[in-house]
């Protein structure tokens, strides 16, 4: 059974399912933050952990994360548990989730159960393996797309992703120095991590008007 954390008004006009990272649980400082961010512009955010996630909090103890595509299911299934919204449902999440999120957006969209895709922080390439690319299947996405990025993010840079063929249906939001989690240095940048957080959480929120009229 699919366990969800809820933040936002429960009829908002938009609901955003977000997964969480490989490595982080879907209440890491991180998820934290996202979702009390994209709350205060008034969505309701529900997030969710895959099995091996959610056994580290059981006695089974920690399982390894498996491979993105074997996890597929598993979103699907947290769309179908998490059932009928007051509004457009997106979809998304935080490095691998998103990625995983990207994977079955397609069928989901076609299906008219969701009405958009949010990846933050998207592992365009393994950290120091630049030519392992995980961009096959966006270069044909038809689901309406916002990628938020770091521009020192160490799976994909700015100037690594100008070079990548992705589908038109994808808009990018650069954030100044940001890292795989958004966070930028702020004595080089002059941001923080929370002014990096309300700008996506605008951001979403001006991109949820135009593609979800």
């Amino acid at each position: 059974m699919t366990e969800f954390l809820f933040d936002g008004p429960q009829e908002a006009r938009f609901t955003v399912l977000l997964a969480h990272g490989a490595g982080a649980p879907m209440d890491s400082a991180a998820m934290n933050a996202t979702a009390k961010a994209l709350a205060a512009q008034g969505l309701r955010v529900a997030r969710f952990e895959f099995a091996y996630m959610a056994s580290r909090r059981t006695e089974a103890g920690r399982k390894p994360p498996p491979k993105a595509e074997t996890v597929m299911p598993e979103y699907v299934a947290a769309v179908d548990a998490l059932g009928p919204t007051a509004g457009p449902l997106i979809i998304g999440g935080q490095s691998m989730g998103g990625r995983v999120a990207s994977m079955v957006a397609d069928g989901l969209f076609d299906a008219g159960r969701i009405a958009g895709l949010v990846c933050l922080g998207y592992p365009f390439h393994p950290p120091g393996r630049p030519e392992q690319l995980r961009t096959a299947h966006l270069k044909g996405l038809k689901t309406p797309a916002l990628v938020c990025q770091g521009t020192r993010d160490e799976f994909g840079t700015r100037d690594e992703v100008a070079r990548y063929e992705l589908s038109p249906t994808i808009e990018m939001l650069w954030l100044q120095d940001g890292d795989h989690n958004l966070t930028p240095r702020k004595s080089v940048s002059g941001f923080s991590a929370a002014d990096h957080m309300k700008t996506v959480a605008t951001t979403v929120e001006a991109w949820l008007g135009r593609i979800a009229r």
